[in-house]
């Protein structure tokens, strides 16, 4: 008997320390954030989905991508709600995967695995990609222009699967440079558990970046309506050449990469971190070696690391970050998380960097501890994770009260199960784009545009500005979750 009320007791507080994805310390449970964030790029899969498929409502889409040009493009990412691949933003989604995964790996235990089978997804479609037709790097597979007039599930998909490329004559260094990143920090996650695949990425990220530095251009140029205004290189491609650079630095040793960073020149001095503007996630890589290798050699690279957390740091007399009454970092109206999470991982990597060696450094009057740098770092990630004034998680699937209304088609029709029938382009709008009911599929793990400037959310299908979650969004943020579950 006094078993059984002891194993009652262990029970009940069991199920107190993971209520609404609460722990019992008060902080938000970090590990099943973690999980969850990986059962999000299952919703995202294109392509035959494989046999230990979790997110059961999914399935096969895009079997014929590529056969427009005679190549096989299938596999990878859809980029957020819709059912497009756009290559830029899914480059930066498994760069920053590899990168979470190489920092923060030891501290995932069971979800390591989990994190390498999110980045071969992608892997294994860019080096289909890189490599199908001598000459060319694919960048994209649909349309956008038609996609996004349509509302229908991928399984569904009838309309044109348009095959986009860079080449010599139509170049784009941004989405090589990018590219090349991805397919060099991947290596190195693989180097050891599959070395016959790590040297492939290597040597392809090695082809892919040679390409990107000799033929100059951006992609946005080249493929006009086809990636802009959805996903142009604003920042231009200086940022993509540093970025794949100091990636193969990093997987390779090789002095080339180092002499090529040299020969860039000054860099902007950026206040945000995305997709699109590399330079402060290059910054923060190329420091390490500063900071954890002591080589002054990179001394540019951490003050250049070091003046950009100086432009978040809400105390900081150089501060250009704003925040909100409830403490969010708020950069840009559209989709502001996405700003959150990519700038939160380089809070955490740098924080964790200067932990290492004890080090600090001052923004002005401002004195900056690896504390300053890792607890707003946490604060943010408390917040999306649902410690803010409406109590809301913007992470799908995680704690008791989350966004049930998301921009997503495939969470917002019925599965093939439950509806066999086909939904074509225009037979998703009505009655399930414009109902106010709550999506049918929940696609657990996918973190959302996020709350406005007053800290407000009005879970709305139709505001993709804030209802529509992206991959990297949900990637960027794995490493700091790996970081505050251990």
């Amino acid at each position: 008997m006094a078993k059984a009320n002891i194993l009652l007791v262990f029970l009940c507080s069991l199920g107190l320390l993971l209520l609404g994805g609460v722990e019992v310390e008060g902080n938000p449970n970090y590990r099943d954030a973690l999980q969850k964030s990986f059962l999000f790029f299952q919703g995202q899969r294109s392509g035959k989905l494989p046999a230990n498929q979790k997110v059961s409502w999914r399935s096969n889409s895009g079997l014929s991508d590529g056969s427009l040009d005679h190549v096989d493009l299938t596999g990878g990412y859809y980029d957020a709600g819709d059912n497009v691949k756009f290559n830029f933003p899914m480059a930066f989604t498994t760069t920053m995967l590899s990168w979470g995964t190489l920092e923060y790996g030891k501290r995932m235990g069971p979800q390591l695995q989990e994190a390498r089978a999110a980045i071969r997804w992608a892997t294994d479609y860019l080096l289909k990609c890189a490599n199908s037709k001598p000459g060319k790097l694919y960048v994209g597979v649909g349309d956008p222009n038609v996609d996004h007039k349509c509302w229908e599930r991928p399984e569904d998909m009838d309309t044109v699967r348009t095959v986009y490329s860079v080449s010599s004559s139509n170049p784009g260094s941004d989405v090589a440079g990018e590219t090349a990143a991805a397919l060099a920090a991947a290596s190195l996650v693989f180097r050891r558990v599959d070395p016959k695949y790590s040297r492939l990425l290597l040597q392809t990220a090695r082809k892919v970046m040679a390409f990107a530095i000799q033929y100059r251009g951006a992609y946005s140029d080249s493929l006009g309506s086809a990636v802009c205004p959805f996903y142009c290189s604003y920042s231009g491609y200086k940022d993509e050449l540093l970025w794949g650079a100091a990636w193969l630095f990093r997987a390779t040793n090789d002095a080339y990469y180092y002499n090529f960073l040299k020969t860039l020149g000054a860099d902007d001095q950026p206040d945000i971190f995305s997709w699109d503007n590399k330079y402060a996630g290059a910054h923060v890589l190329l420091s390490r070696m500063a900071l954890l290798g002591k080589d002054k050699n990179f001394e540019q690279f951490k003050q250049e690391a070091e003046s950009f957390m100086c432009r978040i740091l809400p105390n900081s007399p150089y501060s250009t970050t704003h925040y909100t009454q409830g403490g969010l970092m708020y950069k840009l109206p559209e989709s502001n998380l996405q700003y959150v999470t990519s700038i939160t991982f380089l809070l955490t990597t740098y924080g964790k960097y200067m932990k290492a060696k004890k080090q600090t450094f001052n923004c002005g009057s401002l004195f900056v501890t690896p504390k300053s740098l890792i607890g707003l770092a946490k604060r943010q990630v408390d917040y999306i994770l649902g410690e803010n004034p409406i109590k809301m998680s913007y992470m799908v699937g995680f704690g008791r009260n989350f966004p049930k209304r998301i921009h997503h088609r495939g969470s917002s029709l019925p599965s093939l199960a439950k509806h066999p029938q086909s939904i074509g382009c225009d037979g998703g709008f009505q009655p399930y784009f414009y109902s106010s009911n709550p999506n049918p599929n929940i696609l657990v793990g996918a973190i959302v545009g996020g709350p406005n400037q007053n800290d407000g959310f009005p879970d709305d299908r139709s505001d993709y500005s804030h209802s529509e979650p992206s991959t990297y969004i949900t990637a960027a943020l794995v490493g700091p979750l790996a970081y505050f579950s251990h």
